[in-house]
């Protein structure tokens, strides 16, 4: 038996829906309406259930806040519920509590398990729980690209190892292909940059200035230029400290402070703290004596030199040359010559870089070429069996002779290629196929692209072949398909209604459907109904049973509930749908 994943999502304040109550059956359910308005916003909060993008558009006007909170059943070793409990979620009982509430401002918020988490978590778990295929899928298959992505998909590992590796090579190819670009169209700016930044580590050479040296010649150019106002300074301090030879009769510091160290050495043994102050006298003396000697050394070596000066500010201006041109301080200028020279023979070397970067470049493009064969050879037998599994998925959609295949070929080129196959080939982030999509509706016409070979029934039903194909591969429990089966009617709405129940079997199925066809066929059907009290539209969504249920089937059948022909047609319906699964 089937374990249901979505038990039940609760809608409150979002859009036209206002507190509604969706529980949804562990096999097969159809969501129908009198209006898409109606089913579209059940999708809507199913997607923002699952992480999607939040509008605040989507909340009722009046309304503060819109809630959306789904049950989910899940089984405590999958893969979701590992993610989930990893982001601090609880689980009761096996069951999965998820809420979203978007604000009337925009504002967005998430809680799984109790716990507040971040809205990607919701896409992250979407993953692994909900596959949704909608007419929007449908309108992006048509698109060879699009087609491409299908196939790559259904051939798993196969195709996803080696494109990897291809990627990869890719980008490694665009970033060597433009260095290259860069060094070959911009030979001249660098040859230019290059003679530039030479010229300028010769002059700093040829100056050979030393760290520091700006500041210690202007220190000297200011002592040399004020040599005799420094030695009269010194002379006169030290004749204050030591006395003047030609003045024996003058007063000078040192002999001062012995006086006063004899006249209290002679009584300090009476009193220690007088002994401690002859101590701090004689120290003084000391310290003049040594001052006074060195004044007079200072003095004797102050000479005022003016050929000195003159070669001091000589070499100060021509320091002052460079700091014009390449920083404030000669620090700066020393700095300014490492970095031009690692700058210049990264330029000198460009000829050699160059040549390696071609090298490099014809490299990965036979790696390319190796890789695309691999990816051609991967697809090629994906192919078959995705085209295989198509066609049969048809014969159960009244389309018994209809046939799919897939053509995957690659354009030529003269330049700019790589060789597969031993051909040139237009190539590109995903390698160098183009895989298209062709349907044979009928024996003996010819296979066209769906695009332009399919009406609009047949598309609907090709494009719902491919989604149950991926349905049937992807492993999740729970598929929901939003009207994918536009523009079928008759008797392939009877057959699409009999497919998706036979999925139903295998995996949670919710379908919204405007066709009873496809209904008739559902487990549990849901009815999206809308009331209006003349200022606000308020839907709920209701559960069909019995009565009820062929009274909606007859709407959707004749748009008359009552009509006795519609309920005949509605009850046969259901009937064909019990028996013919």
């Amino acid at each position: 038996m089937v374990v249901h994943v979505l038990e039940e999502m609760r809608i409150r304040a979002l859009g036209v829906i206002d507190d509604a109550v969706v529980e949804l059956s562990p096999g097969f359910t159809a969501v129908t309406g009198e209006t898409g308005a109606g089913k579209t916003m059940v999708v809507t909060s199913l997607g923002l259930l699952l992480g999607g993008r939040a509008d605040a558009a989507l909340v009722r006007i009046g309304a503060k806040a819109a809630v959306v909170e789904g049950r989910i059943t899940v089984d405590a070793r999958s893969a979701a519920a590992v993610r989930a409990e990893e982001a601090g979620a609880e689980l009761e009982d096996g069951v999965l509590l998820i809420s979203r509430t978007l604000s009337a401002e925009g504002r967005s918020r998430a809680h799984v398990g109790g716990r507040s988490v971040p809205v990607g978590l919701l896409g992250e778990l979407a993953d692994d729980l909900v596959a949704v295929h909608g007419q929007t899928d449908q309108q992006g298959l048509l698109r060879p690209a699009r087609q491409r992505q299908a196939l790559d998909r259904y051939a798993g590992a196969a195709v996803a190892g080696p494109l990897e590796k291809y990627a990869g090579a890719y980008r490694r190819l665009r970033a060597v292909s433009a260095e290259w670009e860069e060094l070959t169209t911009r030979a001249r700016e660098r040859a230019q940059e290059a003679d530039l930044l030479r010229f300028g580590l010769e002059e700093v050479a040829d100056a050979e200035p030393r760290p520091g040296e700006d500041a210690e010649l202007a220190a000297e150019a200011e002592r040399l230029g004020h040599a005799e106002a420094l030695a009269s300074a010194a002379a006169l301090a030290h004749a204050a400290l030591a006395g003047n030879p030609e003045d024996p009769e003058g007063v000078d510091a040192a002999t001062l402070v012995a006086g006063a160290h004899r006249a209290v050495e002679a009584v300090r043994s009476h009193d220690s703290a007088l002994a401690g102050l002859a101590d701090r006298i004689g120290e003084i003396g000391i310290l003049v004596s040594d001052v006074a000697g060195d004044l007079a050394g200072y003095a004797d070596n102050l000479d005022a030199d003016p050929i000195r000066l003159g070669a001091v500010e000589e070499r100060r201006a021509a320091l002052a040359q460079l700091t014009r041109k390449y920083g404030e301080t000669i620090a700066d200028v020393l700095a300014w010559a490492e970095q031009g020279a690692a700058r210049l023979a990264e330029l000198d070397g460009d000829d050699d870089r160059i040549g390696e970067l071609a090298a490099e470049r014809d490299a990965l493009r036979a790696e390319l070429g190796e890789l695309a064969q691999t990816l051609t050879d991967a697809r090629t037998e994906a192919a078959g069996r995705f085209a295989e599994a198509v066609t049969a998925e048809l014969a159960s959609l009244a389309m018994p002779h209809a046939r799919v295949t897939f053509a995957i070929s690659q354009t030529e080129t003269e330049a700019d290629g790589i060789e597969v196959g031993g051909r040139t080939v237009v190539f590109g982030p995903h390698g160098a196929d183009e895989v298209e999509l062709l349907l044979a509706p009928h024996p003996g016409a010819p296979p066209r692209p769906i695009a332009k070979g399919a009406s609009g029934g047949e598309l609907s039903r090709v494009m719902l072949a491919v989604e149950v194909v991926f349905a049937g591969s992807d492993p999740v429990p729970t598929y929901l398909f939003d009207e994918v089966d536009a523009g079928v009617g008759g008797k392939a709405a009877v057959e699409v209604g009999r497919r998706l129940a036979r999925l139903a079997r295998s995996a949670q199925v919710v379908v919204v459907t405007h066709l009873p066809q496809v209904a008739a066929f559902a487990d549990r059907h849901l009815v999206v109904e809308k009331t209006n009290d003349g200022s606000v539209t308020r839907s709920g969504v209701k559960a069909m049973e019995g009565e009820d249920r062929v009274r909606e089937l007859s709407r959707m059948l004749a748009g008359q509930e009552d009509s006795e022909l519609a309920r005949a047609h509605a009850e046969e319906l259901l009937e064909a749908a019990r028996t013919g699964r």
